[in-house]
């Protein structure tokens, strides 16, 4: 798959939960985010649902890395595997007693809700007290 991007360096896994997620730099020493998702777990439309809320995020002045759109895609998929490519950005711990930094983590936290507000989802599934503790329990006490 040519995304356009020359990858100079090698890949360097970076700690990931459920997907296998790589960093690398290209040929002008900028680094990038490799994110390659876990096959069979989510549906394109679903990747490309949650992209776009990143890019609405980003719109919104939220600081966050979302995904570069290469060829016109945010997705990507090569023998079967679907991945995108992110900006590999620094980051720092906030701290707590700063009051400066508790208001702008309240100021971001407030305008995620609110571009959350303006699109819904509907191909992601619903995350709700069924789905993370009723179900959860009903199954596990079914099996015994």
């Amino acid at each position: 798959m040519e995304t356009g991007i020359r990858v100079e360096s090698g890949l360097t896994a970076l700690n990931s939960y459920e997907n296998r997620v790589y960093q690398f730099s290209n040929d002008e020493k900028r680094r990038y985010v490799a994110k390659f998702y876990r096959p069979q777990r989510w549906r394109a439309e679903q990747i490309v649902e949650e992209h776009q809320y990143a890019l609405d995020l980003l719109a919104d002045e939220v600081p966050i890395a979302a995904p570069l759109i290469l060829q016109g895609y945010t997705l990507q998929s090569h023998a079967g595997f679907y991945f995108a490519v992110f900006p590999s950005l620094g980051g720092r711990q906030y701290e707590t007693d700063n009051e400066d930094q508790m208001e702008w983590v309240g100021r971001f936290l407030g305008r995620i809700h609110q571009t959350g507000r303006k699109t819904l989802f509907s191909q992601r599934p619903t995350i709700g007290l069924d789905e993370i503790s009723i179900s959860p329990v009903r199954c596990w006490n079914s099996a015994y």
